[in-house]
């Protein structure tokens, strides 16, 4: 384990997909800053799995999008269904991109590319490091970090960035609020091998009156299961996706489930942080807007905020811009997660149907 640096322009609290982005546009722009992370290793599992159009435009500044699409498997077309009879199809490619599809690809492997790109670049994660302390001035942050059984090490850096997740550590640090809602149902959530009598091309979202399941094809002849459920299991079972399909997806041409790959219950929360800055503390990702999963919305914007937040401090960090360039951040960016998460909506005490064709909604709570 390394000594950290005593200072530094930025510190990066998370190296999730948000936090590797924003450290390779600061490295490629010679910007110095240590990235540190709380878990011993990365992703190891597939989470994410959606790369939208936009967000493969954006990484073509860090030179990794061509690396994704080799990984990724290309899905140009979303199906609405219920059992058999298709509802309504969208295709992908009247998109106004160069990349007129989805892109499928685990968020392992996303990582696994940025953090390759980020090594290339000169630059590496520091772990695992908590967060213990954090205190800002007028002139920057001093960031107190430490390992298990170590001495906590305190690095000074002009502005500090909290890439760490819903329950970001740099977010309470900075008493900055999180307001939203967590919604009743759960989803359930698996990485599955199985015959598929369908198509291939395609992300397909089944109606039924008990709940939502989605199908989606990932690399590798598997897919990912993802549906909504009053009480998930801990860790589904084949079993338990298996009831899900037979239940809510084809009739005609059944699905049978061979193996489960990887599987996870995670509850819906829809919240927004108060405001992405305060002084020289600034939030990216899901520590500044979590919305909910379907989609897989928010590693996009996470990687979307990352670039943009990373063009900013580049530009203030290398006197090519005033530091009221980084309260663009916010100006842009924010309208954007608000559009996500749909927090106008749901304080007008709006709620969402989880299945609208059959009439059933999940009713938020207050946080």
């Amino acid at each position: 384990m390394k000594t950290l640096p005593a200072t530094t322009d930025v510190v990066i609290v998370g190296a999730g997909p948000t936090g590797l982005s924003l450290a390779c546009v600061l490295a490629a722009e010679g910007v110095s800053f240590v990235l540190v992370d709380q878990l011993a290793e990365g992703a190891n599992t597939s989470r994410a799995a959606v790369v939208h159009a936009r967000t493969l435009e954006v990484l073509e500044e860090l030179k990794v999008t061509d690396r994704l699409r080799a990984e990724g498997h290309v899905v140009p077309r979303f199906t609405l269904r219920d059992r058999d009879q298709v509802l309504a199809t969208i295709d992908f490619d009247q998109l106004r991109s160069r990349y007129p599809y989805t892109l499928m690809v685990p968020q392992n492997v996303t990582e696994a590319i940025l953090l390759g790109r980020l090594r290339e670049l000169g630059s590496d994660v520091h772990r695992p490091y908590a967060v213990n302390d954090l205190q800002q001035d007028a002139n920057g942050v001093s960031v107190t970090v430490a390992a298990d059984g170590r001495q906590p090490q305190t690095v000074r850096a002009r502005y500090l960035v909290g890439a760490d997740g819903m329950h970001s550590s740099v977010r309470e640090g900075a008493a900055i609020g999180f307001t939203g809602d967590r919604y009743e149902q759960s989803f359930m959530l698996a990485d599955v091998r199985m015959s598929w009598p369908l198509r291939a091309d395609e992300v397909m979202m089944f109606l039924s009156p008990d709940g939502l399941v989605v199908v989606a094809p990932l690399p590798g002849g598997r897919h990912r299961i993802v549906a909504t459920l009053d009480d998930a299991p801990e860790r589904p079972s084949m079993a338990d996706v298996q009831r899900l399909l037979d239940t809510r997806g084809p009739v005609s041409k059944p699905a049978r489930v061979q193996e489960i790959v990887w599987s996870s219950r995670f509850l819906v929360h829809h919240r927004l942080a108060d405001r992405y800055r305060a002084g020289r503390i600034l939030l990216a990702g899901d520590a500044a807007a979590r919305p909910q999963p379907s989609g897989r919305a928010g590693m996009n914007t996470g990687i979307q905020d990352a670039v943009a937040l990373g063009r900013g401090l580049a530009a203030v960090v290398g006197g090519r811009a005033e530091e009221t360039r980084l309260d663009e951040y916010e100006r842009t960016r924010r309208p954007v997660a608000e559009r996500v998460v749909g927090f106008t909506d749901r304080r007008r005490g709006w709620q969402r149907c989880a299945t609208p064709a059959a009439g059933r909604c999940a009713t938020p709570r207050s946080a």
